[in-house]
């Protein structure tokens, strides 16, 4: 049970801002303060975020005493600066992913966190969706069998039209990649999360729909992918695909996986969140998500509601917000994510902008042979060197 009255600041007035205030208040926390571009724009979105005050700066809101967990709902390229300044201010952080547009950063701040003890989550929110808590559970008691193919696809059409566009499309703000780094990690993370397979190998193509796209009247050229198709293999032997794209008339948010074993496989949609499916060679089940007819610990913990009544991403986000304040209080839940997931989306981002760059099949390290591999030589070491 979380303790009310933890005290939330907010830096990021748009869309991701709303999201983190609704699951704050959700989950018995106050949003005491709200950072904008300016004052200005905080003062305008304090309303509508429920935010009590309207800070200064994103600085002078990470310095508050009235504020306990610092959310970070900026554009990319500014998130590594703020967390780390929310960290050296003793803070707990949930910061937007990417956690950084640059491995070098994400394990700067992955080390700051191991270094301080401060509690540090990124959003992979869809590790909240009740069924595939369902999904994760009966797969690790063995029911899918020898996991050996995991596919699935992350598709969206936001972008679909050449005249949309926002900062994830320009380079500076956003980041190298665009549709990968910000819908791609969250594929891989919950295939990661649900199977316990990690990727070691994979070979990636990027590409746009458009290569220009229209910005106040004008034509600007796009550095940044539209899509991306993957070929990749994991640690256990399985082997599978995935497709992204942000440019795909007709699918709103449609993250689907299929996770085959030898004897069951386990399938999910995020755009029908209620359901989750299981097949085997005599049988196809869809299984509603509620509290009586999920069967695992991990299915009913996250199942709020009874059969028929659909949770959604907003409630998987406030079930995220709701672990990471318990884990604030002391106590810590399982699967939570936290910035060493952050600095493995990194890992991987580099992964696929690596392969597609050099047409090749590139290894993914973990994040231990990562650090391992970057890690200072001893005393020791350098003696014999």
């Amino acid at each position: 049970m979380t303790t009310p009255g933890l005290r939330a600041g907010i830096i990021g007035t748009g869309f991701m801002g709303s999201v983190h205030a609704h699951a704050v208040r959700a989950t018995g926390g106050e949003v005491t303060a709200v950072a904008g571009s300016s004052r200005a724009s905080a003062e305008a979105a304090a309303a509508n975020l429920g935010a009590r005050n309207a800070a200064e700066s994103p600085e002078a809101l990470i310095w508050r005493d009235d504020v306990d967990v610092v959310h970070i709902c900026t554009p990319n390229a500014t998130h590594a600066d703020l967390a780390r300044k929310a960290i050296a201010a003793g803070k707990a952080v949930v910061c937007e992913k990417p956690l950084a547009t640059s491995v070098q950063d994400a394990r700067e701040l992955t080390d700051l966190v191991d270094g301080t003890g401060v509690v540090a989550a990124v959003p992979f929110v869809y590790r909240f969706y009740p069924a595939v808590r369902e999904a994760r559970d009966r797969i690790a008691r063995g029911e899918a069998g020898r996991l050996w193919m995991l596919h699935g696809s992350y598709l969206q059409d936001w972008l679909a039209d050449a005249e949309a566009t926002n900062w994830r499309v320009d380079t500076a703000r956003g980041g190298a990649s665009r549709a990968f780094g910000d819908i791609g990690v969250h594929w891989c993370d919950l295939l990661e999360f649900t199977t316990g397979h990690r990727l070691t190998r994979l070979a990636a193509k990027t590409s746009r729909a458009y290569d220009q796209r229209e910005t106040d009247g004008q034509l600007a050229s796009v550095a940044t992918e539209d899509g991306a198709a993957l070929l990749f293999e994991t640690d256990q032997g399985a082997t599978g695909s995935l497709i992204v794209s942000q440019v795909s008339p007709g699918r709103k948010n449609r993250l689907w996986f299929s996770f085959d074993g030898t004897e069951a496989s386990f399938s999910f949609n995020q755009e029908q969140p209620d359901t989750l499916r299981v097949g085997r060679a005599d049988s196809t089940s869809d299984i509603s998500v509620g509290q009586h007819t999920l069967t695992t610990p991990g299915g009913r913990r996250y199942a709020k509601l009874p059969p028929g009544h659909p949770q959604g991403y907003q409630d998987s986000f406030n079930a995220f917000v709701a672990d990471v304040y318990a884990t604030v209080d002391g106590h810590e839940r399982e699967g939570l994510p936290t910035f060493r997931d952050g600095l493995r989306a990194a890992l991987l981002t580099e992964a696929v902008i690596t392969s597609s760059a050099q047409q090749s099949w590139v290894d993914v390290p973990s994040v231990d042979d990562f650090h391992a591999l970057l890690k200072p030589p001893s005393l020791v070491e350098r003696h014999k060197q």
